[in-house]
């Protein structure tokens, strides 16, 4: 009985476990998720904040929320894009390791524009952006580079299996109607057998002439020979004439 007790208390404890994990697990989930709906969102809101700024402001401020705008866009094109090729091609890891160095420099060069949309000195602002210029024009460059060549090598993947799908579908074809082609190695039909004579016998086989093809040799007929002289022996007399009388 003890027994019995025992192994329900631990089946109940292992139970119980199993649902806490379980909770933990979905509450965790559930948390990523609303985090990820809220940093979407934020992230939308500030997207469409820049593009207001760099249609309305003028002037240094407006070509700050230009670049922000710009260098966030190609960072997040290009983030997408890996991550959603890596899913498929392992050998993007080391190009998503690049990314995540490229990333670092963007995210501070974010910061640095993010602080100077605050400044109130002009000429601080306009002495500073050739500068800022200068590298956000390098890491998006960089980061489209990366994402174009993601994309055709996708494109050529997917070229090379069309490819090869295409000559499989030509050779199934093929193999469908193979009605339409003689089989290899099939030996031709036999001639037709001469029809039989009267007497039993097979008559000679004769075959139509090709148009325009010779006509067969035929054996000239032979000359009359002229009587040959043959010599008369002593007792070979001439017949004599029968008598009138």
């Amino acid at each position: 009985m003890e027994v019995v007790l025992t192994v329900f208390a631990l089946l109940f404890l292992l139970f119980v476990a199993l649902g806490a994990y379980a909770t933990l697990k979905a509450v965790g989930a559930a948390k990523r998720g609303v985090d990820r709906t809220i940093a979407q969102a934020r992230r939308t809101v500030e997207d469409h904040t820049l593009r207001a700024k760099s249609f309305a402001q003028i002037g240094p401020a407006g070509e700050i929320a230009q670049l922000r705008l710009a260098l966030r866009t190609s960072m997040r094109a290009t983030q997408d894009a890996l991550h959603a090729g890596v899913a498929e091609d392992e050998s993007l890891k080391e190009s998503l390791g690049l990314f995540e160095r490229l990333s670092a420099h963007g995210h501070e060069l974010d910061a640095d524009l993010k602080r100077l949309e605050s400044e109130p000195d002009r000429a601080t602002l306009t002495a500073r952006l050739p500068e800022l210029r200068s590298r956000t024009e390098r890491i998006t460059k960089s980061a489209d580079s990366l994402r174009w060549a993601v994309r055709d090598r996708a494109r050529r993947f997917a070229d090379d299996d069309l490819g090869t799908l295409s000559a499989q579908i030509d050779i199934e074809a093929d193999a469908l109607r193979h009605w339409t082609r003689a089989e290899p190695g099939q030996a031709p039909p036999p001639w037709p057998d001469a029809p039989a004579t009267a007497d039993g016998r097979a008559a000679e086989q004769t075959w139509p002439k090709a148009p325009g093809a010779p006509a067969a040799e035929e054996p000239a007929p032979e000359a009359i020979a002229p009587p040959s002289w043959r010599p008369t022996a002593p007792w070979q007399k001439k017949p004599r004439p029968e008598s009138t009388t």
